[in-house]
């Protein structure tokens, strides 16, 4: 299984248009702590064509954006149309 697999599948099941989530919920669903580079707005937005952003894969294959909020811990995901 691949670190981010646990929150593909958490995001999968999710019916909501928006999924907040801090740092710590984020690692306690995934059983790991996140990297410091997640402090990054860029770690999160990241590029579609790079195969080495499992974390991306995760959210997008489930459905999902994501977006630090800025000076924080929390992360949003929103639905993609």
């Amino acid at each position: 299984m691949a670190k981010y697999d646990p929150l593909h599948n958490y995001l999968r099941r999710k019916q909501a248009v928006r999924v907040e989530m801090t740092f710590p919920e984020i690692e306690r669903v995934i059983g790991a702590m996140l990297p410091k580079r997640a402090e990054a707005a860029q770690w999160w937005i990241g590029s579609e064509q790079d195969p080495r952003e499992a974390q991306r894969h995760a959210w997008t294959a489930a459905g999902y954006d994501a977006r630090l909020i800025a000076g924080s811990d929390r992360v949003i995901f929103s639905r993609r149309s």
